[in-house]
């Protein structure tokens, strides 16, 4: 015979709650082990002369809750062994077992392993308060949620909500601070102490700002947010903007939105990612967030179109990108380690082609080249086909091989143009020495991209400025001659930046 830890519910804080089985229970024990001593139905089974033992020391000799229900799960095990088959300890915790109790949670994961009986015995929970006492039926949509753990991205408007455990002021002002991504400042939110202790109760209805500043919180407080529909709640929801942008598709929706298909906002895509860019140029945070969201609405209406064929969802999308991350970031989600960026990068690579493996291609048949899109910005793509290609020793020892290529592409061109070459052949050259150029950029650690685009606003600057001097004068550009505006050019020169870029 095994033997038997018996756990059970103390309720919500009112003795006349408990069940008639759970105090035969409680006053037939030997010895009754209790979480805490820091509950209202304490006192009535000290008078019933029911006695306990407490874990509370567990909470001073320990650092973290985790630790302290790790310690009483492991104490309850150890006693039940030491006692012997046969015995039988009981266990009292707050509330109902199963609700919000981390020591029972992993009692009921060791006990079996250790030949130990477990049986729960169940008790009010103070849901079974809260309901009562906030006056609101769960069926409508209810989510229970613990204040530790507390996230933004838990909460949903359209449910009622309770969070339990909520402790002190500093826990209230984490709750506080979640609910805010959520909720305006305003929100009405209820505080409840001892939901249904006599004597004890205590109902507080406050602007969500006032959640932290109020006092009485302990073991039996609780945080009440009524549910609402509406969607304004819900605007800072990824949900809600893939509900949008399937309204906006819907034969309902808009008809120019209806109307479009991946080809024709194909160029909107890429559009939209270069105005990006200019807020990341211009080192605009304000505009760059809008922009972001321009460019992420095309990528909704992408996914969304996919939706309505049935091939993927933009949850598909998110999914295989977080299984991407996952599984090429050992160094972080697993047990590799990565020194510094150039180790991860190899980490990164070497899943990458574990990837393919698993897809059944063969890494070692792949051209070096693979893997650069088709339609990137030639700029961009040259540099990327140079750096492949100097992965494999296909490149110069130094920089000097480069300048050398430098100078005989530029003879090339040259030799073209005073031939009298076609168009098309000079073009060629044109196009030779631009990537000799662009190769530099690696030797030099450079983005050839981002070096041309400030040189391109260095420009527009410094020709800003001779429209300005020019406008000044009471001239344009179109009446001026070549001379006026190269001693304004020289004179624009002369207050840019060391780095290249202008000073505001």
């Amino acid at each position: 015979m095994s033997a038997t830890i018996t756990v059970v519910g103390l309720g919500s804080g009112n003795p006349d709650r408990l069940t008639l089985g759970i105090m035969k229970t409680l006053q037939r024990a030997a010895k009754v082990y209790v979480r805490t001593l820091s509950h209202p139905v304490i006192t009535a089974l000290e008078d019933l002369g029911v006695k306990m033992e407490s874990f509370d020391q567990a909470y001073e000799s320990h650092d973290t809750f985790p630790e302290v229900y790790d310690y009483i799960a492991s104490a309850l095990i150890q006693t039940s062994q030491t006692e012997g088959d046969g015995s039988e300890i009981v266990y009292a915790v707050p509330g109902h077992p199963m609700v919000a109790e981390a020591t029972v949670k992993l009692l009921r994961e060791r006990c079996s392993k250790q030949n130990i009986t477990l049986t729960v015995l169940g008790g009010e929970s103070f849901l079974d308060e809260a309901f009562v006492r906030l006056g609101f039926d769960p069926i409508e949509g209810f989510q229970l949620l613990d204040a530790a753990e507390l996230r933004s991205s838990l909460i949903q408007p359209q449910l009622h909500t309770l969070i339990g455990q909520v402790y002190d002021m500093f826990t209230a002002s984490e709750v506080k601070l979640a609910l805010m991504e959520i909720y305006p400042d305003e929100y009405e939110v209820i505080v409840g102490h001892a939901l249904g202790v006599e004597g004890e109760e205590s109902i507080v209805r406050i602007p969500l700002y006032e959640l932290d500043r109020i006092e009485g919180y302990g073991n039996l407080s609780l945080v009440y947010v009524p549910r609402s529909d509406d969607d304004q709640l819900r605007h800072r929801t990824f949900a809600r903007l893939h509900e949008i942008v399937g309204i906006l598709r819907s034969p309902e929706g808009c008809p120019w939105d209806r109307d479009q298909t991946h080809e024709s906002i194909r160029k909107n895509l890429i559009e939209e990612t270069y105005e990006v860019l200019e807020t990341i140029d211009e080192d605009d945070p304000e505009h760059m967030q809008e922009e972001l969201g321009d460019l992420l609405l095309q990528i909704l209406l992408h996914a969304q179109m996919e939706e309505e064929l049935g091939t993927f969802t933009v949850y598909d999308v998110i999914q295989g990108l977080n299984d991407k991350l996952i599984f090429r970031h050992p160094h972080v989600f697993g047990e590799n380690l990565a020194k510094d960026a150039e180790a991860a990068l190899q980490n990164w690579e070497q899943m990458k082609a574990e990837e393919k493996r698993r897809k059944g291609l063969d890494p070692e048949k792949a051209s070096a080249l693979d893997g650069i899109p088709r339609d990137l910005p030639a700029l961009m793509k040259a540099y990327k086909l140079q750096k492949k290609a100097s992965k494999v020793g296909f490149d110069w020892d130094d920089i000097n091989g480069v300048f050398q290529k430098i100078e005989e592409e530029l003879a090339e061109l040259r030799e073209a143009v005073a031939e009298g070459q076609s168009p098309d052949e000079q073009a060629l050259e044109l196009g030779d020495l631009l990537f000799a150029v662009s190769n530099a950029a690696r030797f030099i650690q450079a983005d050839p991209e981002e070096a041309l685009s400030r040189t391109n606003r260095k420009f527009v600057t410094r020709f800003r400025y001779i429209e300005e001097q020019l406008e000044a004068q009471g001239k344009t550009v179109h009446d001026s001659t070549l001379d006026e505006m190269e001693v304004l050019w020289q004179s624009a020169k002369q207050i840019s930046s060391p780095d290249g870029d202008d000073k505001p």
